[in-house]
């Protein structure tokens, strides 16, 4: 079975064809970085037009290098949630178009359930039940994959995401857009014992994260040195910080796996390339005797290919949409999508 799949969350134009939920034969992504490199981070209105520009020829060549015509699809699967809502309308407005032309069945996707299911593209013997820590820019949580389209968050941040927080004290140090992977970039020499961050909790709520205080203390450090005229390095800052973050999720992912006897765990999202977190939790499941996987790294950041994973899945669940199809800026991975 032959899915087409749009993603139009943030600041990637990006369309795929999956068969099978698992094997992909195509993945085109139109990357919008260096238009929003010059403002320091994604600017929403610049995303929708950049999508209304690059949607179309992004479809088309899916199509295309995956050797099929829209008759050769079985369903058409996009992004509804989350993500910036000028962003998403552009990709479900497209998707809502082809499916009504063409007469495909239309199924609507929740972003970090692709997120997730990357790894079933990367690892093919991968199925539920698993732990898995969703780590991205705008969302952080742990989530119970009971089956593939049943979902249960155990933990979630309380305000900033990591990769929200990171991305913040890159822009400190004054490393260009995308922060995190320049944070990670600079910090591979740095020392991480530096700088002491404090090692938030969220009282009664062990599993909870907070990341609102590590993004204020390492403003704060920055901007107190220079005020001194002292200077800080960067990189040290830096390894320092990445340390104090990947010391909250793999904290609070080890009670979770404990409390709930987990033996199999799943990272996914945009930070789950971040390589301290990556060989921290390697050393962790290593320890636990845990089984851990990791989606490629080609497969952590926005793509369509993730969408039409799980577009498969949702799909033999049963789930559609109609012509009232919206994009929503929030949505609880847990909820199926109901019009």
């Amino acid at each position: 079975m032959k899915i087409l799949a749009i993603e139009s969350s943030c600041d990637e134009t990006a369309a795929a064809v999956v068969e099978d939920g698992r094997d992909v034969l195509s993945n085109v992504v139109s990357t919008q970085i260096e238009k929003h490199k010059i403002f320091g981070g994604v600017v929403p209105e610049i995303a929708s037009r950049l999508h209304t520009e690059n949607i179309s020829w992004v479809v088309q060549k899916a199509l295309a290098d995956a050797n099929c015509t829209l008759d050769d699809i079985d369903a058409i699967g996009v992004t509804y949630a989350p993500g910036l809502i000028g962003a998403l309308l552009v990709g479900v407005n497209y998707a809502k178009g082809l499916a009504l032309a063409s007469g495909k069945p239309l199924v609507p996707v929740h972003h970090l359930r692709s997120h997730i299911a990357a790894n079933y593209i990367t690892h093919k013997d991968l199925k539920p039940p698993f732990m898995c820590l969703v780590v991205s820019g705008g969302n952080t949580l742990l989530c119970k994959v009971n089956d593939y389209t049943d979902f249960e968050v155990i933990g979630r941040t309380r305000d900033d995401a990591a990769g929200e927080a990171m991305d913040k004290a890159a822009r400190t140090l004054g490393l260009p857009y995308p922060g995190g992977v320049n944070l990670d970039k600079i910090s591979k020499d740095g020392d991480n014992t530096k700088y002491q961050f404090p090692k938030p909790r969220v009282d009664g709520c062990p599993l909870d994260f907070s990341f609102s205080g590590l993004k204020t203390s390492v403003i704060n450090l920055v901007h107190n040195a220079e005020q001194k005229g002292e200077e800080v390095n960067p990189a040290d800052v830096g390894a320092s910080f990445i340390n104090g973050v990947v010391n909250c999720l793999c904290e609070n992912t080890e009670k979770a796996m404990e409390m709930t006897k987990a033996k199999t765990l799943v990272l996914a999202g945009g930070v789950s390339a971040n390589s301290v977190l990556r060989s921290r939790m390697e050393t962790l499941a290593n320890k636990k005797g845990w089984t851990l996987y990791l989606p490629d790294l080609s497969l952590c950041g926005d793509n369509a290919a993730m969408v039409g994973a799980q577009g498969y899945f949702e799909f033999l669940k049963g789930q559609r949409a109609t012509m009232a199809l919206n994009g929503k800026a929030t949505a609880d991975i847990s909820v199926d999508y109901e019009e």
